[in-house]
């Protein structure tokens, strides 16, 4: 056994159990998401496998988990409706991972180094928001909008908020909603770390614990209270194959035939570049829930995503990226390494082929209080008062990507929020970089911090105040870059100072460069 191997080990005893929360998160997800990508409901079953054991096992992000994502159901759908045929569509999906993995290797990926932490936790808080208020629904045993929607406006012709109030003019199951407050009720019990835990009940996650509840319950009402009975529509529906060779069947090929047409590579293209921004938001949001804040090599994640499209789109499956309601599923059980992704694929890949009849017991109200419980630790009220303790700069940006988002979707949100972000970071940037000082009719320049074109307005500025027959001093000897345009700014004052009777000195690092600004003349 390699090292490797022997470290992916060496914490089984917490990424096992947090591999079957994230296979119960991650089992109505990828149907769901299939659903709205107008795909089979079993490509997203593959994707999910694909993601946890192909992207797990390349990637080497301890704590993200992949699979088939909300933010791409959209461009999916579109995809597959434009194209000739569904297997046209697999063979851009496969180009898709093609185009990741030459992204991989320009080093794309240092681009999510550039992504301000306001924007990062911003983001989390609105999957946390979201989470609680899409599965409000689906607790109550209401099930129009298919699993994992993350966006406001819904296909059913409701928007995030409106379904919550018309949910209540229809008919809801009983049955379904005993089951998720219970399941509720206990998951916070259960980690309010109140209750005592012998040692080995300590091994079993709380979430297991809730779905069996659930499976029992459902089974319960159905024989002794049928009132209560939960219908097969609330219930997670896995494709079951009869036999072997009907499992086999559901994987599908490619049509490599289409490869001279320009609109699969072009939708490869798009894809790419989607999974590719989604993948990095969420990798650098998962290390901010790390807690032994860890970073995630963004280039090697983008070739190990490519590898797990093109496996993905080889075998019929929808297109992957890190998905953060998985990711943040695997934090919060207790997840140390990557175990925890490729045994949950794992879990995906032999509960499917061997019992689907027994996940489609599993009603969808026990899971809707597992993500709802979710959600509310991504976005507790502690989290918004830390952020406001930290000043406006940072609360601002935080909080507009959390509107956003709840009021678009994961991507425009957050460019949404990186616009705002950026604001500020120009404005905090503007205001604190070069300092003009005055002593009778001396005067020194001093810049705090390098000299960006963002500077020129404002050296401009305190330039045109020193008056002419005046002495200044300008002080360089904290910054070791001036950009060209303030150089050349400089060297004009420079160059017409002589003639106001200005006298100037210049003050330098001794190991820095000359910023190619020119040297006083004599007078």
């Amino acid at each position: 056994m390699s090292k490797q191997e022997q470290g992916l080990f060496n914490h089984w005893r917490q990424d096992l159990p947090a591999s079957v929360v994230v296979f119960l998160v991650a089992l109505p997800l990828c149907l769901g998401i299939a659903l709205a990508s107008g795909a089979p409901l079993f490509a997203g079953l593959i994707s999910g496998i694909v993601g946890g054991i192909v992207v797990g096992s390349l990637s080497r992000s301890p704590l993200s988990v992949s699979g088939p994502a909300a933010g791409l159901a959209v461009v999916v759908l579109g995809a597959i409706q434009s194209l000739p045929s569904y297997q046209a569509f697999l063979l851009a999906v496969v180009l898709a991972g093609l185009f990741q993995i030459l992204l991989g290797v320009a080093r794309a990926g240092t681009v999510s180094n550039y992504i301000p932490s306001a924007v990062i936790k911003g983001m989390l808080a609105a999957i946390g928001i979201i989470l609680v208020l899409k599965q409000i629904p689906h607790a109550l045993g209401y099930d129009a909008d298919y699993e994992g929607d993350q966006s406001f406006w819904q296909d059913d012709g409701y928007n995030t908020f409106s379904e919550l109030i018309h949910l209540f003019n229809e008919a809801l199951s009983p049955g379904a909603i005993i089951i998720s407050v219970l399941s509720l009720i206990f998951l916070f019990w259960w980690d309010s770390g109140r209750v005592k835990k012998s040692p080995w009940l300590k091994e079993v996650p709380s979430s297991l614990i809730v779905v069996v509840f659930g499976v029992l319950a459902s089974f319960l009402f159905k024989q002794f209270i049928p009132g209560l009975a939960i219908s097969s529509e609330h219930m997670v529906n896995v494709p079951v194959a009869g036999s072997a060779a009907k499992f086999f069947s559901q994987f599908t090929l490619p049509d490599f035939s289409q490869i001279g047409n320009q609109d699969v590579w072009l939708a490869g293209l798009t894809l790419s570049l989607v999974a590719s921004v989604e993948t990095l938001l969420n990798v650098e949001a998962v290390d901010k829930l790390d807690p032994l804040r860890r970073i995630t090599p963004p280039n090697r994640e983008l070739l190990a995503q490519g590898a797990g499209n093109m496996v993905s789109g080889l075998l019929g499956g929808l297109p992957i990226t890190s998905v953060i309601v998985r990711s943040s599923a695997n934090v919060n059980s207790g997840a140390v390494s990557r175990l925890s992704a490729i045994a949950h694929g794992l879990l995906l890949l032999v509960s499917v082929a061997a019992i689907p009849f027994v996940l489609n017991q599993i009603p969808l109200s026990a899971l809707a209080a597992i993500l709802i419980a979710i959600g509310y630790k991504l976005a507790k009220p502690q989290i918004f008062l830390r952020k406001y303790q930290k000043g406006l700069a940072h609360f601002i940006p935080f909080v507009v990507t959390i509107l956003a988002i709840l009021f678009t979707d994961l991507l425009i949100g957050v460019c949404i929020g990186l616009v705002v972000g950026a604001f500020f970071v120009i404005r905090q940037n503007y205001h604190s970089a070069i300092s003009l000082f005055q002593d009778g009719n001396n005067y020194l320049l001093r810049f705090k911090k390098d000299l960006s074109f963002i500077h020129k307005l404002e050296l401009k500025r305190y330039l045109s105040q020193i008056p002419e027959q005046s002495s200044v001093l300008i002080d360089l000897s904290r910054v070791s870059f001036v950009d060209l345009d303030n150089a050349e700014i400089i060297n004009d004052f420079i160059a017409t100072a002589k003639d106001k009777g200005i006298q100037i000195s210049i003050k330098r690092l001794a190991y820095a460069p000359n910023f190619l600004i020119e040297e006083p003349t004599e007078s």
